[in-house]
């Protein structure tokens, strides 16, 4: 970017119990004060790499231009590296454990990679396991503060970085979709790995039935445009905000009543699907 960054936008699995969040951003803000810092998320479970990567590859087309700051890094203290990725329309920083990739994919491709080993831009650490303080606050700080990304350590070919691992839904020989929950909300929707488009080339469609088995129960769902077209008790599948194909209820938590949670498996068969048939013609 030709100017300093005016935004950084922050996720990570600290919580807000302990001061974690606090401080990386008062570190922010030592470099760079006029930082306006945004709130992406705090409550990725500790340790998800994979939740946080859909949580921040949700929310990237709508965060503003500037920095990304995403920290999940159970591997803190390791040979894990810590980096900074230049995109299109900013940075994002976070360790390299696959958290970035989606992310990176979605706005562009990586520009250009350096890992932060420079330590004239860290902070003097007391021990191997804030790197998110001592190591990627500054960076970002500094970077907000017209540092140059060069400076900030040793370039890396973006070939190496560690790549997202998210899964993709399998059509099977019958023509049922194999699917998995990739997110839950505090309502108790579940997000499937799923495009709509995906779902209407095996014959489903707006206002159809599809069979559903979940967890060796099967159920049927129609499908329909929002929450509040599910009749009471009925499950529904509808597009969501992201544009996947979520499982619902309306007003009710679908993953407590069908027993789902992250990384559950369904699979999904529209009219003239079967698990072991000729799919449609």
């Amino acid at each position: 970017m030709a100017e300093a960054p005016e935004f950084c936008s922050f996720l990570s699995d600290y919580g807000l119990v302990d001061g974690f969040v606090g401080v990386c951003k008062a570190v922010m803000l030592q470099f760079a004060p006029e930082l306006g810092i945004i709130d992406v998320t705090h409550d990725v479970a500790p340790y998800d790499v994979r939740g946080g990567a859909l949580a921040l590859v949700r929310a990237v087309p709508y965060l503003p231009a500037g920095i990304v700051l995403a920290i999940v890094d159970p591997g803190v203290g390791t040979d894990r590296r810590a980096i900074v990725v230049e995109v299109e329309n900013g940075y994002l920083i976070g360790p390299d454990n696959g958290l970035l990739a989606p992310a990176v994919a979605m706005m562009g491709g990586a520009k250009q990679v350096v890992a932060l080993t420079n330590p004239d831009f860290q902070l003097a650490a007391v021990g191997p396991t804030f790197a998110g303080r001592d190591v990627m606050a500054p960076a970002a700080g500094h970077l907000a503060d017209g540092v140059k990304i060069e400076e900030l350590g040793e370039v890396v070919d973006p070939v190496t970085l560690t790549p997202g691992l998210i899964a993709l839904p399998q059509i099977e020989v019958g023509g049922a979709m194999t699917a998995e929950v990739w997110w839950i909300d505090r309502f108790g929707n579940c997000q499937l790995n799923v495009d709509p488009v995906q779902l209407t080339a095996q014959g489903a469609e707006l206002g159809g039935l599809i069979e559903v088995h979940l967890g060796g129960r099967t159920r049927t769902a129609r499908w329909v445009s929002t929450y509040a077209d599910a009749k009471p008790s009925e499950l529904v599948v509808l597009v969501d905000s992201t544009g996947l194909i979520s499982l619902a209820m309306d007003r009710t938590s679908t993953a407590e009543t069908c027993g789902l949670h992250v990384g559950s498996g369904v699979t999904l068969l529209p009219p003239g699907t079967s698990v072991d048939g000729p799919g449609p013609a």
